[in-house]
């Protein structure tokens, strides 16, 4: 179980930080002190979400604003040059950026389904990209804000854009199996992925009718940041309770299958 001591203030990365349990997230971190990197699609959006920080009483010196729309991944990419540049030393990235797949099936610029592509490979990429900041200092932290979803998910292996057969649904949750997968890979840092329960958010049609408030969900997040909470490494939350994962994202060699897919879908277009 990882328990590394940090220093008192930090600097955190949260994706998807303008509204819904990103935004709550980033608010409740910068009140602990941290330093916030909020990340916005646009940068109305990003200028939208700072102001409302500050009005709710957020100190403006804690936020830090970088704009990317995730289903570019050349912006994605800038974006974390950017923030390896400026933030030299990163303690925690919060991955929680996500959309719901649309009705018809929507393929980015990058040749991938949008759902995959914003809630996972862009994840995955940033990931790949801030591996020098994450691992400048020990104790440092991944959270994959995953879904319970991914329960009822499977990979496309041969098809993982759904061409043959699209479903909003299925492309939705198995970007959430992929993220809850992608944890487990082996890193110098602690990832881990959570539920953070069924919230009020733009993505609550998804699961229900009415959910959690997105300040109950951010909460679960903020709790496997704190570095006085103790992770499993590669272990899924649900809520506050570590919960057994579907038993397809615990196969080393799902993991394994899963990463080179992903390098495949995003490395040819870095190197």
């Amino acid at each position: 179980m990882s328990s590394a001591v940090s220093p008192a203030f930090r600097t955190v990365l949260v994706t998807g930080a303008t509204s819904g349990i990103g935004w709550e997230t980033a608010r409740l971190l910068a009140g602990r002190g941290d330093t916030v990197i909020v990340h916005a699609p646009d940068q109305a959006s990003g200028d939208d979400a700072v102001t409302r920080l500050v009005a709710a009483g957020t100190d403006v010196l804690r936020l830090r604003l970088v704009v990317a729309d995730f289903s570019r991944l050349d912006e994605v990419r800038a974006m974390a040059a950017r923030v390896a540049e400026e933030h030299p030393v990163l303690d925690v990235l919060v991955n929680n950026a996500a959309v719901a797949a649309p009705e018809r099936r929507t393929v980015t610029a990058d040749g991938n389904e949008l759902s995959l592509q914003v809630n996972f490979l862009a994840a995955y990429l940033l990931t790949r990209e801030l591996a020098g900041p994450l691992s400048a200092r020990p104790g440092s932290r991944v959270v994959n804000v995953s879904s319970s979803m991914h329960r009822t998910a499977s990979i496309a292996w041969s098809d993982p854009h759904r061409a043959k057969r699209y479903s909003s649904g299925a492309a939705y949750a198995q970007s959430q199996l992929a993220l809850t997968i992608a944890a487990r890979e082996q890193a110098p840092w602690t990832s881990v992925s959570v539920h953070p329960g069924v919230c009020d958010t733009g993505l609550l049609r998804l699961y229900a009718h009415e959910g959690d408030s997105a300040l109950q969900g951010a909460e679960c997040v903020v709790r496997l940041c704190d570095p006085a909470t103790g992770l499993v490494p590669g272990a899924y939350y649900d809520r506050r309770a570590l919960s057994p994962a579907a038993p397809v994202a615990m196969e080393d060699r799902t993991v394994r299958r899963l990463c080179k897919l992903a390098d495949r879908l995003v490395g040819a277009k870095s190197a």
